[in-house]
């Protein structure tokens, strides 16, 4: 069983999953190549002088396996709830996990097909919402959410920060303290 599985592999789902992973958690990331950032072109990034959409996600992924995330490439198709978790459905595979963000960008589909909370959006050209509390809890407890489709702006930068902040508060949860992660300039040889 994973510790966390995050839906959407853009920059909320990837820099969830490089919190997630680099805190030990066994996560998985489900990327159904959906994400709007794959259409973008930025120079409004902070710390990156200008990128390519595609190529911001493909970091973001191949950073996240760095740390030890599993990426599948499959859309999750339904969620049930399990004693300890709960199973996530593709085309053909079952996934179990204890925790699950979903960071899918413009589509609720599937949050509203599992009873998840929704309302429509402030952003400009987005319609729906997950309702989610200021840590990123849903209406089911251990279903969390980040980015634009928890109603943050679609900017990239912000969406990323936010799947960051809503990992923490998993890897938080799951340890029962607060966690807090922190690299050190490492002395030059």
């Amino acid at each position: 069983m994973y510790d966390i599985a995050i839906i959407g592999a853009g920059p909320a789902g990837a820099s969830a999953a490089i919190f997630a992973a680099r805190a030990g958690k066994k996560t998985v990331v489900f990327d159904s190549d959906q994400s709007i950032t794959r259409k973008a072109w930025i120079e409004n990034h902070y710390g990156i002088d200008r990128i390519a959409g595609p190529d911001l996600v493909d970091q973001g992924k191949r950073q996240a396996q760095r740390f030890g995330a599993t990426i599948v490439q499959a859309k999750v198709t339904g969620i049930e709830r399990l004693s300890d978790g709960f199973a996530l459905l593709t085309d053909g595979s079952r996934f179990e996990a204890r925790h699950v963000i979903f960071a899918t960008g413009l589509w609720t589909d599937l949050a509203e097909q599992v009873g998840l909370n929704t309302q429509p959006a402030t952003e400009p050209r987005i319609k729906t919402v997950i309702v989610v509390d200021r840590d990123g809890r849903t209406n089911i407890p251990g279903i969390w959410a980040a980015g634009t489709v928890a109603g943050t702006s679609v900017h990239t930068i912000i969406t990323a920060g936010d799947g960051a902040r809503v990992a923490i508060n998993v890897i938080s949860e799951l340890n029962g303290e607060r966690w807090v992660d922190h690299d050190v300039l490492k002395p030059s040889t």
